[in-house]
């Protein structure tokens, strides 16, 4: 490992955001070195994961993942382009198939590896948003309740849930057939567990779901490399009904998520969502959410530039 190259990238995260954890060492996998066109020489390491049928990480990701972890130091836009060269190279060994990725994970904020991502056909499929906040008051509209949700609501719970993973297919990764299968087992798990998991109501009727959980972020862990350390909220998956949308009780439902984990003692709370969703991309920003970390992707993995 280049120290020299870790250091000058943590640096770099430091100097970017100051939310972002310091940049962590590189893991196993294998190596790929590259030198910019002023002779800089950086480095990265590929992992390939595989997911087989029915896997559950097949709901968000391809059934052939090629991940980079990129050590570029200062390098910015000519370094990050130098390794991206690397993998696409490295990717003419490969027959991917379409059911494929290349995927690299980088701060949002750094907008000169952006700029090689894009010009190498990477997108910003994902991103992982974090509130830091307190909570706002938006009391819920008349007709409309916000409670716990119980074991005896799994069928509202994972009909809400799959509204989600439909309309994130038009947006993001292609839905899955099977997915009602592999959701419900684990949403029923949650719901026997009492994990924070909210049902907003009118006239009886489950029209809005925060589906949330907790996560630790302590040194070792992965949340670490991603977050601050402390205890987070975790905001998994909130869908409203499309015929009750814009009347203020997804904003609402998510007023009372964030009292609730600010009153357990939550550092902050954070989530995942597609930049491309038109609801997803106008409603996290309002409710205080912002970037810290990029998803990048491209796919068939084959489609790398």
């Amino acid at each position: 490992m280049n120290t020299a190259l870790l250091s000058a990238q943590r640096a770099r995260f430091a100097a970017l955001d100051p939310l972002l954890p310091a940049a962590a060492p590189l893991p196993e996998g294998e190596v790929l070195d590259a030198a910019t066109a002023g002779g800089t020489r950086v480095t990265g390491v590929l992992q390939v994961h595989r997911h087989e049928p029915g896997a559950f990480d097949l709901l968000w990701s391809a059934a052939r993942v090629w991940h980079l972890f990129p050590c570029i130091g200062d390098t910015g836009t000519a370094g990050m382009d130098a390794l991206l060269r690397a993998w696409r190279h490295r990717m003419d060994r490969e027959s991917p198939g379409a059911d494929s990725s290349c995927t690299v994970t980088w701060p949002s904020r750094d907008a000169e590896a952006a700029r090689a991502f894009l010009d190498h056909g990477l997108v910003p499929l994902s991103v992982l948003a974090v509130r830091t906040g307190p909570p706002q008051d938006h009391p819920a509209p008349p007709g409309v309740t916000i409670r716990r949700a119980r074991p005896e609501d799994l069928e509202e719970v994972v009909a809400l849930s799959l509204a989600t993973f439909r309309y994130s297919g038009l947006v993001a990764g292609p839905w899955r057939p099977g997915t009602g299968e592999l959701i419900a087992p684990r949403l029923e798990r949650n719901l026997a567990a009492e994990a924070p998991i909210w049902l907003a109501e009118r006239d009886g009727v489950a029209v809005a779901l925060a589906d949330c959980g907790w996560v630790e972020s302590a040194p070792g862990s992965w949340a670490a490399e991603l977050l601050p350390t402390g205890r987070w909220g975790y905001v998994n998956n909130v869908a409203t009904s499309e015929h009750v949308r814009g009347e203020g009780i997804g904003r609402a439902l998510l007023a009372r998520v964030h009292r609730e984990f600010a009153g357990r003692g939550a550092r902050a709370t954070y989530l995942y969502y597609n930049p491309a969703n038109p609801l997803s991309s106008v409603f996290w920003p309002r409710q205080g959410y912002r970037p810290l970390w990029s998803y990048w992707e491209v796919r068939p993995a084959s489609a790398l530039r």
